[in-house]
């Protein structure tokens, strides 16, 4: 039986122009979905593609209503087919993508980075698009850039880590079809013929949407200083006008536009190619330039901007020239030169053919992503056997309803889907408004402690798989003349008391509450050595979710012994309910006041667990 997956674009243009190579060998493998914006029910079967076609209202601009009407669709979407993994492309279809998939639980949640709106913004703009970016990351499990610059970008950004992005091949969504997209002489005169171009006139072309990231308003600023002195060149704009733009276009180049040639669809991008002599993309942000790789292999050379993602697709000096993002001058210093310079012109535009053909095949780049889907799945896998020899499989245990907390996890609506909705609606709020408390304990840790911060340590998540919880560190790193780490007493300093007596030691795990990792109410996530030394009947603690608080916390914390805590999270298991998780809530911010249980009776925190002897 094939595995389940699903494919999320926000738009057809989307599917048509990168997609289509890759979902026609995901089809070999895997039973496709495919999510669109769109109204043709035959737009899958018009394009040879064998999937299941989901249309879903993903606008690009933010409408907050119609976005949360998008996100209810695509969570219930996911939820109901059970798909293994979910794979999205462009901003906002990812954002709801990753955040539906991420509460439906898909195991598997890949997005493709292809450029951020926000590179190009200021201030609080682009503090807060990069802040959506960094949510979409989180609730992915893996992240694709499509070039190596723009990997770069998003690990120096603090988007992702550096562990968690790949690049398939030498870059691109879906790398370039050199059967569709040559050279095409009858092509070429074709389409000249039909916008009264001279067959022996350069034309400059342009081919994405016209707005100002794009650098189109650059490139008629220098087409009009290099119409002034060459009548035998034309500029040909290809695209959608979405900010209304040819009207100033016409306007820069007032004495020459009609020298410029609009069309604002083709269905053939490769014949206007065809029809063309240099590719111009003076862009001020860009994921990869797929366009650049698809005139190369049309034999054009690009002059383009030295930005990220630009730079893995242009080899400068080689396959094109690239001038600095707003440089008019530089431009049109560069267009220039490939006009007067026909020989330049062909040399550069058949190493961007040769490179386009080597380099970026789509067989190659189908091949990459199948193996990424095979290895996040298999680890998928892999993480789900991972409980030790001594916690067997939980939903096979029977141990009996008469003893306390001894069957399996309780199953209602709402462990199912309420308790994450809980989750992440109460930690998404939390951390927003405690960010000036983060700001404060952060800068206080730092101060009275040092460096890092947070602390960091691998716990074991449900079914034992581990993760990594964050806290603010309350205690220094000091040791003995032997290497050894010093008691709990002698490295818990003044400022680490008052957090663990206040409980704001804790507030950074709200983030693993926000990725799925930990819950808000739960058995709390206690060290990985212990995983071996449970019983059976203890290890049933981890058939839910770890929680910053839990029964056991509000009954006593570290004040009980180990063996009633371990009944208490028992309890919890069996009998988990919207109600207790409430109370339970509630019980906490008063256990908190009150500072009851910080430590076990004769220890600094709590003596470690070893195991039950005559288990």
């Amino acid at each position: 039986m094939k595995r389940r997956a699903c494919v999320v674009a926000s738009s057809e243009m989307t599917i048509r122009a990168f997609l289509i190579p890759q979902l026609r060998a995901m089809h070999e493998q895997y039973d496709v979905t495919v999510v669109v914006n769109t109204r043709n029910p035959r737009l899958l079967c018009d394009l040879g593609v064998d999937a299941t076609l989901a249309p879903v209202a993903i606008s690009r601009d933010i409408a907050l209503g119609r976005d949360l009407r998008a996100l209810w669709a695509l969570f219930r979407l996911m939820k109901a087919n059970r798909f293994d993994l979910v794979h999205s492309l462009t901003p906002k279809a990812g954002l709801l993508a990753m955040v539906a998939a991420w509460l439906a639980g898909v195991p598997v949640r890949i997005h493709t980075f292809t450029g951020q709106v926000w590179a190009t913004r200021r201030g609080l703009v682009r503090r807060s698009l990069r802040a959506l970016d960094k949510v979409l990351s989180g609730a992915a499990t893996a992240t694709v850039a499509d070039s190596r610059s723009q990997r770069d970008f998003l690990v120096r950004e603090g988007v992702v880590l550096a562990s968690s992005v790949s690049v398939l091949g030498n870059g691109s969504v879906g790398g370039v079809d050199t059967v569709k997209f040559r050279s095409d002489a009858h092509a070429r005169r074709r389409l000249r013929e039909q916008l009264a171009i001279p067959p022996a006139d350069v034309v400059l072309l342009f081919v994405g949407r016209l707005t100002k990231d794009k650098g189109v308003l650059d490139l008629a600023r220098a087409f009009d200083r290099i119409a002034e002195d060459r009548p035998d060149v034309r500029l040909l704009i290809v695209g959608p006008d979405e900010t209304r733009m040819r009207t100033s276009l016409e306007a820069l180049c007032q004495r020459h536009k009609h020298r410029i040639h609009f069309l604002e669809f083709t269905d053939r991008p490769q014949d206007v190619m065809a029809a063309s002599d240099v590719l111009c993309l003076p862009s001020y942000r860009e994921g990869f330039g797929s366009v650049i790789i698809e005139a190369a292999a049309c034999g054009l050379p690009s002059v383009a901007s030295r930005i990220y993602g630009i730079v893995d697709a242009v080899e400068e000096g080689r396959t094109g020239l690239l001038q600095q993002p707003g440089d008019i001058e530089d431009l049109a210093a560069n267009l220039h030169r490939l006009i007067q310079d026909p020989a330049l012109r062909r040399a550069l535009g058949a190493a961007a053919r040769d490179r386009a053909r080597q380099d970026f095949q789509p067989a190659v780049l189908s091949a990459a992503l199948l193996n990424l889907y095979s290895s996040l799945l298999n680890r998928v896998s892999e993480k789900g056997a991972v409980m030790h020899d001594r916690l067997p499989e939980l939903q096979r245990l029977d141990l009996g309803a008469s003893e306390p907390g001894a069957s399996a996890a309780r199953v209602t609506w709402y462990t199912t889907f309420g308790k994450r909705a809980l989750d992440v609606t109460v930690a998404g709020f939390a951390i927003v408004l405690l960010a000036p408390v983060f700001l404060v304990l952060a800068l206080g840790v730092r101060c009275a402690l040092g460096a890092p911060v947070l602390f960091r340590q691998r716990r074991p998540g449900r079914h034992g798989v581990p993760f990594v919880l964050v806290k603010f560190r309350s205690m220094t790193d000091r040791y003995d003349r032997h290497g050894d780490s010093l008691p709990d007493g002698d490295r818990l300093t003044g400022f680490g008391r008052f957090l663990r007596a206040t409980s704001f030691d804790e507030l950074p795990e709200l983030w693993n509450v926000l990725v799925g990792d930990m819950s808000l109410v739960g058995p709390r996530p206690l060290l990985m050595e212990y995983l071996p030394r449970y019983t059976a009947r203890q290890a049933v603690r981890h058939q839910v979710k770890p929680g910053i608080t839990g029964l056991a916390q509000v009954s006593g914390r570290n004040g009980l012994d180990w063996e009633r805590r371990f009944e208490l999270d028992l309890y919890y298991v069996a009998h988990c309910s919207l109600s207790a998780d409430l109370k339970i809530l509630a019980r906490t911010l008063w256990q908190v006041v009150a500072r009851r249980g910080i430590s076990q009776p004769g220890h600094v925190t709590a003596d470690k667990f070893m195991g039950v002897e005559g288990r």
